[in-house]
């Protein structure tokens, strides 16, 4: 039975908070911070209580994800990992050992994720004839590392859309069939084209997505995650968002946005926003899709891609549809977060918040932009004039800084990945993973913004280093930043008397450390509501 009142001491407590930034002590009291400060005082307002020594370990206040996909990231960690691979041909390999040492059905489809091809050799593509070589008969769906692109064999596009229908078909309005230089499909479909194949492939069973869940929940709890912004979630994953909660089997907060283009953004339009009695589960935003990806050329740009001329990216919604969306989330009550990466997108994102703050009979409450990466210098004022939130993923960076310069530019760069830039500019950042595009990690995301550099330290001294953020700086953006762009920050995001007590144990002092080392640094225990939901074998919980 863990005690409802205890003391954690001899501690080095980054509490985010101003008014007391830093700490040694602080008293937990039903589920709650009660006293925070020194040894002393902590002792003094409850000298009878259990005692835990922290062994002077660092404590910060749990890590709030922004933007990261419970379900898709639960999915992903059990399907083939195909970060990394080189080629198409380790990918054939990837799969081919998968196969074998899994014991799947004949007809059972082989999901894998994490393909990237400019990691690949110069002229390597992905293509349907690769797969089909190893694979003839057994369906094979592979998602892209940015989740925007998706690579079928044959057996794949034969079960779903066809093949024969597929080269007859025209793009779809914001996607992309990807033909070869005859004009025949490659089996590569671009954001909305995807769902000729998805809509149409055997759904995961209620079995499957319980376990994708839990296997999320693990994850995030072993990474300091106390609460994630679940960026796109439909009905029935809200469903079993509730059905965890009430089995006691939930230990995280989920902000959940509505996916906009689902069934329930209407019913939450109409209804309001949910909130679930146990803290665990807030329902009170909607999420839109301005455009696609940067890597699969996908994100709407100003103008033509510096490496693919002619083509400046697809968008999702015509900018007048993407309005009246906007209006209908804030009349509803709704939170509106917009996922834009391209800057094209993030102006017509901007133009459409600015509207309806100037149109609706609501106000426009915290409005965001997800993702941001690419934003015209001119731009960059209006998220601090319109109160925008940018809800960014530092990892984005550091795993796109090989090929982003091709795709735009050096001129266009320079408003790419620009946290810094948009921080003082009056934006307020929110840190996030968007997991599964990223691993989910908060100490993997503070060290790239803090370095801007990958965790095997390329570049040497960051790229693009004027953007980097000082440690407080990201540290808050992890926490109290992404706290308030869920407007949770009044119960979470620092560790201040009276507010939730969701805190975390890291192995090692971010702050001091050097920056190369801060990748080392580990998660020794997470605490939600003032009770341990991960702890290393080490830690003395009371």
């Amino acid at each position: 039975m863990h005690p409802s009142a205890y003391v954690v001491h001899n501690a080095q407590i980054y509490t985010v908070d101003d008014q007391c930034p830093t700490a040694t002590a602080f008293l937990v009291r039903d589920g709650r911070f009660s006293v925070v400060g020194s040894e002393a005082s902590v002792r003094e307002a409850a000298p009878s209580v259990s005692r835990v020594d922290a062994g002077g370990r660092t404590i910060v206040p749990g890590f709030v994800d922004a933007h990261a996909h419970l379900h898709e990231w639960g999915h992903a960690l059990r399907r083939v990992d195909l970060r990394g691979a080189g080629a198409p041909a380790a990918v054939v390999e990837r799969l081919t050992r998968f196969v074998a040492e899994h014991d799947l059905a004949p007809d059972a489809w082989l999901r894998g994720h994490g393909w990237d091809e400019t990691d690949w050799p110069a002229g390597a593509a992905p293509s349907r004839r690769a797969l089909d070589a190893a694979f003839p008969e057994r369906p094979v769906w592979l998602t892209r590392t940015d989740i925007h692109a998706g690579w079928a064999n044959t057996a794949a596009l034969d079960a779903t859309v066809g093949l024969d229908r597929l080269r007859r078909l025209d793009d779809p309005a914001g996607g992309r069939i990807d033909r070869d230089d005859a004009g025949r499909p490659t089996g590569v479909l671009v954001d909305r084209a995807m769902a000729l194949v998805e809509d149409r492939m055997p759904a995961p069973s209620d079995a499957q997505q319980d376990r994708a869940l839990r296997t999320a929940l693990r994850h995030a709890a072993r990474h300091g995650v106390t609460s994630v912004h679940d960026a796109g979630v439909t009905g029935a994953q809200i469903r079993r968002f509730r059905r965890f909660i009430e089995a006691d089997a939930f230990p995280l907060r989920v902000y959940a946005m509505v996916l906009g283009e689902s069934d329930a953004f209407g019913r939450f339009c109409e209804r309001g926003p949910l909130r679930h009695p146990s803290g665990r589960l807030d329902v009170a935003s909607a999420k839109f899709f301005a455009d696609g990806a940067l890597g699969s050329r996908g994100a709407a740009l100003l103008g033509d891609y510096a490496d693919a001329p002619g083509n400046q990216g697809l968008l999702r919604h015509s900018p007048a549809a993407l309005r009246e969306r906007v209006r209908a989330a804030v009349e509803g009550g709704l939170q509106v977060n917009t996922h834009a990466i391209g800057d094209r997108a993030v102006r017509i994102v901007l133009d459409a918040y600015e509207a309806a703050a100037d149109g609706a009979d609501a106000p426009v409450r915290r409005p965001r932009i997800e993702h941001a990466q690419v934003v015209a210098p001119a731009d960059r004022p209006r998220f601090g004039a319109l109160g925008v939130v940018a809800s960014v993923q530092p990892a984005h960076a550091t795993s796109d800084l090989d090929w982003a310069a091709a795709r735009l530019g050096p001129d266009r760069l320079e408003g790419a990945y620009a946290w810094n830039s948009l921080r003082k500019a009056g934006a307020r950042l929110a840190f996030g993973s968007d997991a599964p595009v990223e691993p989910l990690g908060p100490l993997r995301a503070l060290h790239a913004a803090v370095t801007r550099q990958t965790p095997d330290g390329r570049p040497e001294g960051g790229w693009r280093p004027s953007e980097r953020l000082s440690r407080a700086a990201a540290l808050r953006a992890h926490t109290l930043g992404a706290a308030y762009a869920g407007f949770q920050d009044d119960e979470i995001g620092s560790i201040t008397p009276g507010k939730r007590a969701d805190w975390v144990v890291l192995s090692h002092d971010p702050m001091p450390l050097p920056p190369e080392r801060i990748p080392e640094t580990s998660v020794v225990a997470t605490y939600l509501d003032g009770r341990p939901v991960h702890a290393t074998d080490d830690w003395p919980d009371p």
